[in-house]
């Protein structure tokens, strides 16, 4: 109990008791009464404030703590927000892989189809002296029967250029065609379907630039027949109607040896 009371109030109420009874009486009960009061009213206030400064610590403790946990759910909310960020910048860098692979797909795609669509268009073409359009599959398949005429394949060669004039009957390339298939016919000693090809190609194409030559195999043909008379006529037209031309020159030596 004593150790509420400040050290002087104990010393004084100790050397109150210790004191001789003589001493004593020079304290009257009422003035004992009051500083005990007064010592009371101070131990009290003293217990209170001690109180309130352990209320205040506890509040402060409390507080503390409280402020802490806020620290430590913010860090973690600002550790969730990277992670959350990380996770959409991977993304975004994702996104923008695949939006610029898609842009280099569309773009291949589009190269093709363009590609593809070429394939079907018209191309200008220079043939023989002429100039003209024509499909792709055209110029692919003329191309085609030519290079087996060249390797000295002719019976190939007529075969190529027979389906060429059949499947293409319009198209720029036929004048040319039917003169190597004449030529195709003649090499395979076909005669007779190598002048009437020669001929369909003089009919069609008088103008062209392979005309005389056209011209001059009839003649060869008509020779190779034994046909004299025709071919000397052949020869005369020849010279006639090209008179500028080598083919004509060639049919003059032709038609001396024939006499």
């Amino acid at each position: 109990m004593l150790s509420f009371f400040p050290r002087g109030f104990a010393a004084l109420l100790l050397s109150a008791v210790l004191l001789p009874t003589g001493h004593a009486a020079l304290f009257e009960d009422g003035e004992a009464r009051r500083a005990i009061l007064e010592m009371r009213q101070r131990v009290d206030a003293l217990q209170q404030s001690q109180q309130r400064s352990a209320d205040e610590v506890r509040r402060l403790g409390e507080e503390n703590s409280q402020l802490r946990r806020s620290l430590l759910d913010l860090q973690t909310q600002i550790e969730t927000l990277r992670v959350e960020q990380s996770k959409l910048r991977g993304q975004n860098e994702q996104l923008l892989r695949d939006s610029a692979d898609l842009q280099r797909r569309q773009k291949d795609i589009a190269q093709g189809v363009d590609e593809r669509l070429r394939q079907f268009e018209p191309i200008k073409v220079s043939l023989d002296g002429q100039e003209f359009q024509a499909e792709p599959a055209e110029k692919r398949d003329y191309e085609a029967a030519l290079a087996v005429f060249r390797s000295g394949k002719f019976a190939e060669a007529g075969t190529a250029f027979a389906t060429f004039v059949r499947q293409y009957p319009r198209s720029g390339f036929v004048p040319s065609a039917r003169f190597w298939l004449g030529n195709a016919q003649y090499a395979a000693r076909d005669y007779k379907e190598a002048i009437n090809n020669f001929k369909l190609m003089l009919s069609d194409a008088p103008g062209h630039a392979r005309a005389p030559e056209a011209a001059l195999s009839i003649a060869n043909c008509q020779i190779e027949l034994k046909d004299t008379r025709t071919a000397r006529k052949t020869l005369e037209d020849l010279i006639r109607a090209y008179p500028q031309s080598e083919a004509a020159v060639a049919a003059k030596e032709r038609l001396a040896r024939l006499k």
